[in-house]
């Protein structure tokens, strides 16, 4: 094929995405950044960790710096009950009790002070 356009890997700063069927290329052009300061022993470190896979050093920092940062992010984000915490959740969803004076009180209060659209 004339003009053929082959390409192996992502490039440092942009995002390849090759589409076969339609022969589409998109582009995604990074531009945001992140500095740190490591010691020279935590440098070698990465460096080889990144060697071994093959990897840049960037690709290497940020792909397990993404993958934590998903990590942390599920586990402070969803919420986890044991079985009684379950029963009782369920037992208030189905059958929630009557609203007492204080929280009548708000919501009128709130319907005075807030326009719905």
């Amino acid at each position: 094929m004339k003009n053929q356009l082959v390409l192996y890997g992502i490039l440092p700063y942009t995002r390849v995405v090759v589409t076969i069927r339609s022969r589409e290329i998109a582009m995604e052009t990074k531009s945001a950044r992140i500095e740190t300061r490591l010691s020279k022993e935590q440098k070698a470190l990465i460096e080889r960790a990144a060697a071994y896979l093959g990897r840049s050093v960037s690709d290497f920092v940020l792909g397990n710096a993404e993958q934590a940062a998903k990590a942390v992010i599920e586990e402070h984000e969803r919420i986890q009950l044991d079985r009684i915490q379950s029963r009782t959740l369920v037992e208030a969803l189905l059958s929630p009790p009557s609203p007492n004076k204080e929280l009548r009180a708000a919501a009128k209060e709130h319907r005075k002070k807030v326009t719905s659209r």
